[in-house]
């Protein structure tokens, strides 16, 4: 096992080295300027097209499920444990400095997201069930062509496989974790509880994903934000000098302190970028696969709706994590993870803090399993077929419980060098797609323009 570790881990230095981290800054960048920083600018028009999206209309049918749900499934996948255990990782690994990387990561990746929506639109397929599909190794297909089929390969095997590290087992690992911490729960119990759970609402297939995302996703969210506040408003004076922490260390490095190890610049920015990534998945190629069953005619919609889920997972809740972790001054104390979050919260909410962390982040997690299952089961339809998709649903329930019992640290090593395998064929074929994206985009506010909004 132990020769294993250091395999992974020779393997994630070399993907996450310095060509992976400005890989996906470049891209977002790229991304941004091409669509002259409009991802950012209409912020307010997403907010409003996800609100009169939360239900289908007759003349935008194409789809499966309302472009609410696409986003609420979207982001039931990237809401969890990186909101929580890692945002506190990259802290403790890099220091302060990390949150203003994810940040970073977070608006830049905002056009990845919308980019990755709109060619998800654009080019998906119905299936033989007559079911819409889409995603990276669609657009991959049919927008590059036959030359390039293999690249749509490679990320559908990546994703089918990585689905089980980032989606799958890391989420029952951290449930599990936190549940025998905080309420003295074995593993084993909590990954057959996850296991029942997910299994009862896998049956129903996207359509009932899209319902539980839908109920689920935004309560969970706005319940840890108010908690999250609350922590912030007792720890307010702390908050001036945790935006200077933060700042400063971003770009010098900074020394050993209490149980903290110190950090140079490069980890603060290593690892800010990593759990910014493994946090709202931007550049993944994950998303897009809800987002191609969205019911919608209208790529360039969908894809406003999309970059909310970048904004909404990271500067929003990985911002609220990362500031009551620092203004706690728990960051210094040497843990780590989910463990590091919990000791934050109950600093400032004795007796009720740590409660707070361990149902977030077991509810986070749940909903995190049932969307990444839908992206597993996408990708293997398109490597085998629809005969595919139930043994691959069995396989993902019985991981569950596997993954519950299994040492984190590994858990997390996998599931990052997985990402980044991922993001390289997505990376690529938003780069030779981006004429698409920034034609499309044009033409549509172009038609607005023209008729007078």
């Amino acid at each position: 096992m132990e020769a294993f570790e250091n395999i992974v881990g020779s393997i994630n230095g070399l993907v996450w080295g310095p060509p992976m981290l400005i890989l996906i800054l470049g891209v977002g960048l790229f991304l941004s300027l091409g669509l002259k920083l409009m991802p950012v600018l209409k912020i307010g028009t997403g907010l409003r097209l996800m609100w009169t999206g939360r239900s289908s209309k007759d003349a935008e049918s194409d789809g499966e499920i309302p472009p609410f749900q696409a986003l609420m499934t979207a982001l039931a996948a990237t809401v969890g444990t990186g909101n929580i255990a890692g945002v506190a990782t990259a802290i403790f690994l890099g220091g302060p400095g990390a949150l203003f990387w994810m940040w970073l990561t977070a608006l830049v990746g905002m056009a990845t997201k919308y980019s990755e929506a709109v060619l998800a639109v654009r080019f998906r397929e119905v299936d033989e069930r007559g079911v819409h599909v889409g995603g990276p190794m669609y657009y991959i297909r049919n927008g590059l062509g036959k030359k390039w089929a293999w690249l749509g390969v490679l990320f559908a095997i990546f994703a089918a496989i990585a689905g089980f590290g980032i989606g799958n087992t890391v989420q029952a690992n951290s449930v599990a974790d936190v549940m025998e911490a905080t309420f003295g729960l074995p593993h084993w119990i909590s990954g057959v509880i996850l296991m029942v759970l997910v299994g009862l609402v896998l049956i129903g297939g996207i359509r009932r994903i899209g319902r539980v995302a839908s109920a689920l996703v935004p309560l969970m969210a706005l319940s840890y934000l108010v908690a999250g506040l609350i922590v912030l408003g007792i720890n307010f004076s702390e908050i001036p000098a945790a935006f200077a922490l933060i700042f400063e260390h971003a770009f010098s490095p900074i020394a050993a302190e209490g149980g903290f190890a110190g950090a140079a610049v490069w980890a603060a920015i290593r690892f800010g970028v990593a759990r910014g990534v493994f946090s709202n998945e931007a550049g993944l190629g994950s998303a897009p696969i809800a987002h191609a069953a969205a019911q919608t005619k209208n790529p360039i919609n969908q894809g406003m709706v999309a970059m909310l889920g970048t904004f909404i997972d990271t500067i929003i809740i990985c911002t609220i994590t990362g500031l009551v972790i620092i203004t706690s001054g728990t960051w210094t104390s040497g843990e780590s993870g989910a463990e590091l979050t919990s000791m934050a919260f109950a600093q400032a909410l004795p007796g009720v803090g740590d409660y707070v962390v361990a149902l977030a982040l077991a509810i986070f997690a749940f909903t995190t399993l049932l969307g990444w299952s839908f992206y597993g089961e996408r990708s293997v339809e398109f490597l085998f077929g629809v005969k595919a998709i139930v043994p691959y649903r069995v396989a993902w329930v019985l991981a569950i419980p596997l993954g519950a019992t299994v040492n984190l640290g590994l858990v997390w090593l996998v599931a990052d060098t997985l990402n980044a395998m991922m993001a390289l064929p997505n990376l690529i074929a938003l780069l030779l797609l981006s004429p698409v994206v920034f034609k499309l985009t044009k033409e549509h506010f172009e038609r607005k323009t023209a008729a007078g909004f």
